[in-house]
């Protein structure tokens, strides 16, 4: 992650000195195992306890600038500290012992704090959608006027898709706290299962029952496709709230400081920037995905195809979704609503948009679909045009008299079924039907 982007909380999880602490204790925890089952004397393992307190980043660079391994290169940091008794270091271990351990540790920690990010953005829809439950709007398909809407049926559809996310998160949070201790290509040859099973337990993992001498990436794919998943659940509210604030439309602004200036070039400008930038963030969380679905895929038990590409997809992935989810619950926070201009833009078209409700009351009276729906249509054809209005032309048209009266169109015309409608998705999300309302 750049500094633009990047959460000082998540940088210090991914840190190499974090990494290399993670390192040494299971390295230590793997020492301290076979010290329990009486595999070294006590002497050596508390000469190992008292002589590795702590790890010497700049020294494990240093010997790495000439091993080009980094796993060697930390182990001699930490044994030239050590006399003969430095030899129980890693016994029975290879690199992926520890670099896939420590892995699912930082990996399991982040996913936790961008699941914290996304319960307050889940707070922040939860409170609109309650808030606008009754604040009235056009829907829009394919971008154009269909049925009343409410502002908060809008946010509770958001809020349920956050849910899942969150049960998404979880899933790969689980799968992928996954460690494993078994040795080259995983068979346990030279280390226990019980050595294993002690020191995924300290670190609150569950052991791989079937590693390689990796743990295998379907399980980092799984985390990285939820990332994906995330990042496409925040464009698309991201992308909804640029539309509504396009000058045309107006219904909604996200928030702009008393000193931003939206252009170089013209001052009156008022972009949607914080929108537009979690847009494009979310297109890096996708690309992320693909490299997870390319490890899967590895040589025989091992290869390290995937290690260089993890380096920095593991960290960009969790670093721009929360990123991105804790900008999309501060663009919500400070959302500018517009309850006025929804309303203005819901009658733009002179009651076309209950068009359903004025076909279906024909029907109920005995009109043949068809036929009402001709009707319908015909009367709003004529009221394109903008030399009448679609209540004049229903009004004027005998045959549409036939069937509905105007106390009858009127009441075919009206806002309160879909209120009433939209209480179902309030229910099953077990959101308030009764607290708020914009207008």
């Amino acid at each position: 992650m750049i500094d633009r982007y990047a959460l000082p909380e998540l940088r210090e999880l991914f840190s190499e000195r974090h990494k290399l602490e993670l390192w040494l204790r299971i390295e230590m925890l793997a020492v301290e195992a076979r010290h329990a089952a009486g595999q070294l004397p006590d002497a050596d393992w508390e000469r190992i306890r008292a002589g590795v307190s702590e790890v010497d980043p700049a020294r494990a660079h240093e010997i790495e600038q000439e091993s080009q391994h980094d796993v060697i290169a930390f182990l001699r940091s930490v044994t030239e500290r050590l006399g003969p008794e430095g030899r129980w270091l890693h016994f029975g271990l290879t690199s992926s012992d520890v670099l896939d351990t420590a892995t699912a540790v930082v990996l399991r920690d982040a996913t936790r704090f961008v699941e914290d990010e996304l319960e307050k953005l889940a707070g922040q829809l939860r409170d609109m959608a309650v808030e606008h439950r009754s604040t009235p709007m056009v829907g829009r398909s394919h971008g154009i006027h269909a049925e009343p809407i409410t502002f908060g049926f809008k946010a509770a559809g958001w809020y349920a898709e956050v849910q899942r996310d969150l049960a998404r998160l979880a899933r790969a949070r689980e799968g992928i706290a996954v460690g494993k201790v078994s040795g080259a290509v995983g068979t346990h040859a030279h280390v226990s299962a019980e050595v294993e099973r002690f020191v995924c337990s300290s670190l609150d993992l569950a052991v791989d029952p079937a590693s390689t001498q990796v743990v295998s990436r379907d399980r980092h794919a799984e985390l990285l496709a939820a990332l994906a998943i995330l990042g496409g659940t925040l464009e698309r509210m991201a992308v909804e709230v640029r539309h509504l604030q396009r000058t045309e439309v107006g219904e909604a602004f996200e928030p702009f400081g008393s000193g931003q200036q939206g252009s170089s070039a013209m001052p009156h400008k008022r972009n949607p920037v914080l929108a537009e930038r979690i847009t494009g963030l979310t297109r890096l969380l996708r690309a992320d995905a693909l490299v997870g679905f390319e490890n899967m895929a590895l040589w025989h038990e091992r290869d390290i195809s995937h290690s260089s590409a993890e380096r920095f997809t593991f960290e960009r992935a969790l670093g721009v979704a929360a990123y991105a989810t804790r900008s999309m619950t501060g663009l919500l926070s400070g959302l500018e609503v517009d309850v006025e201009r929804m309303a203005r833009n819901l009658d733009l078209l002179d009651g076309m948009v209950h068009s359903e409700g004025l076909l279906l009351a024909m029907v109920a009276k005995g009109a043949d679909r068809q036929e009402a729906y001709r009707l319908v249509q015909g009367a709003a054809k004529r009221a394109w045009s903008g030399a009448s209005t679609f209540s004049a032309e229903l009004l004027g048209d005998e045959a549409v008299g036939r069937w509905l009266s105007a106390d009858e169109m009127k009441q075919a015309m009206t806002m309160q079924p879909h209120l009433d409608g939209i209480q179902a998705t309030y229910q099953a999300l077990g959101l308030s039907t009764t607290d708020g309302g914009g207008r």
